[in-house]
């Protein structure tokens, strides 16, 4: 009897050994779905010829309107985080007005683009649902490099997709003053501190994994 004992104990760890190096061996389970689906994004890039820079401040005597040309730009976002990165890189050398004297002004002492030729933002984050088959409006976070400095910009910005094209705006406020550009305020005009920016947006659009 205890000869058949041993035996029986002997065939159970046996069998307990073999599950044990079966499950070892075994492949270990896939990542569930959402933890793969965090990686896909979308990659938007801009054509700098359907696209343009509107800006317009306001004054004593008049609205002054004007447009700077966007050199290149490319973003990429993740729909489910919110996750962006990118830039979009404004020739600020180009920014005219309609008016000579005053343009000539603007880029010599008030931009300095002699010095400060490209103004560039990168995106960093994206409130909001950005939605590939109808409209949507959200928010774009990130940070702006202009006349030398960095500032943190949100911009409210409307999309729409179509196909592999895309289009859209994105409208923020500069404070000037505040940024360390000059006040070109004088005597006999008074220039508010805030120029009011739409950036009219167009590209090609793709998926990326």
């Amino acid at each position: 009897m205890r000869v058949a004992g041993w035996k029986s104990t002997t065939a159970s760890i046996g069998i307990i050994l073999c599950v044990g190096i079966l499950l070892s061996a075994a492949p270990a389970p896939p990542r569930p779905q959402a933890a793969q689906a965090t990686a896909h994004e979308i990659a938007l890039t801009l054509d700098p010829a359907q696209t343009r820079l509107h800006f317009s401040v306001d004054s004593t005597l008049h609205m002054v309107h004007g447009t700077f040309a966007v050199k290149s730009g490319s973003l990429q976002f993740d729909p489910q985080t919110g996750k962006a990165s990118g830039s979009i890189v404004v020739n600020v050398l180009s920014g005219e007005t309609g008016n000579s004297s005053r343009d000539q002004r603007l880029h010599k002492e008030i931009l300095e683009t002699w010095k400060f030729a490209e103004a560039t933002f990168r995106p960093s984050q994206i409130d909001g649902q950005v939605s590939l088959a109808v409209p949507s409006d959200f928010k774009v976070k990130g940070i702006i490099t202009l006349h030398g400095t960095d500032h943190e910009l949100i911009a409210d910005v409307h999309s729409e997709f179509s196909g592999d094209h895309w289009k859209g705006t994105a409208k923020f406020d500069v404070p000037y003053t505040k940024w360390g550009i000059k006040d070109p305020s004088n005597f006999l005009l008074k220039v508010k501190p805030v120029v009011n920016v739409e950036l009219e947006l167009s590209g090609s659009t793709k998926n990326t994994l």
